[in-house]
């Protein structure tokens, strides 16, 4: 019998790995020779000007758009194949001020309504554990973001940031692996970005949840993030954040002259930033580690 000294531990794979991968839209590469590895447990900021394909790499790792070329794998398959343990937060719609739908109702669609798939069906004769009840996994989320006291109110009458708390209790109600939050922050005030930011990091550290949360501004991000990926002009770039936003990097990344500032409050400011053409074809890529 083999000694504990002699068993082997197979490393975990990569929550989300890209190899050369390409993404095309109408015809057009969007980004091409992607390259990347987020490990399990990572909070990345997924940045870069509008049309620089954020989105579009949010439905590559859903499996609801096959990269053109080279492979992606999400939590060791193919990308689509473990959709049923990402929690996805698309961009924020509005909800009209006279919606009657609760907040716990909007949650407990985590369960029942989600975009890909359809839930497992119960086993007729299969005791269910007291953990998995439905209620006791909308509370849990519930209770997860901070939202009980107003669980139970229409979602029309919530504030912008409760809305958006129990819209990321929606994405956790399933208890998932990797969460995926495409602008999550946007159309919030500050402090409600902050306390947003805070607590998606907070679930990333406590329950080991991986999270590329794509976003316009760095600033909110900045004191909870692991590493940017920075989108422009077809290519990909991924690091820490002080290595990443700098006036050497963007301006190699936009090939363009780009100058990043740090205001006396800590904020960055990208100056000279040019916009990316939606149908951008990249002359070539940096490689992302």
């Amino acid at each position: 019998m083999p000694t504990a000294s002699h068993l082997r531990v197979e490393p975990s794979p990569p929550a989300v790995e890209l190899r050369d991968a390409q993404a095309r839209v109408g015809g057009r590469a969007i980004w091409s020779d992607v390259s990347l590895r987020i490990e399990g447990g990572e909070f990345v900021a997924v940045l870069g000007p509008n049309g620089a394909g954020k989105s579009t790499l949010m439905r590559v790792l859903l499996g609801l758009q096959r990269p053109a070329q080279g492979s992606v794998s999400i939590l060791g398959a193919r990308a689509g194949a473990r959709n049923a343990a990402i929690g996805y937060l698309p961009q924020r719609r509005g909800f009209d001020a006279a919606s009657r739908v609760r907040g716990i109702d909007l949650v407990r669609l985590g369960l029942d309504g989600r975009r890909w798939g359809v839930p497992l069906p119960r086993v007729p004769g299969l005791a269910r554990r007291a953990d998995d009840d439905p209620r006791h996994r909308v509370a849990e989320a519930i209770d997860r973001v901070g939202a009980t006291a107003y669980a139970r109110r229409p979602i029309g009458e919530c504030s912008g940031g409760e809305q958006q708390r129990l819209l990321i209790a929606q994405a956790l109600v399933r208890r998932p692996r990797l969460l995926l939050l495409d602008e999550p922050l946007d159309s919030l005030d500050l402090p409600n970005q902050s306390s947003v930011a805070a607590l998606i990091q907070d679930v990333c550290r406590t329950d080991g949840v991986t999270v590329l949360l794509v976003a316009h501004d760095v600033n909110p991000l900045l004191p909870y993030l692991d590493r940017v990926l920075y989108l422009a002009r077809g290519r990909a770039l991924l690091g820490a954040p002080q290595d990443v936003i700098t006036t050497r990097t963007l301006s190699e990344l936009y090939e363009a002259d780009v100058e990043v500032l740090r205001t006396t409050s800590g904020r960055l400011v990208v100056v000279g930033q040019p916009d990316a053409p939606p149908a951008h074809e990249p002359a070539g890529a940096m490689r992302a580690s």
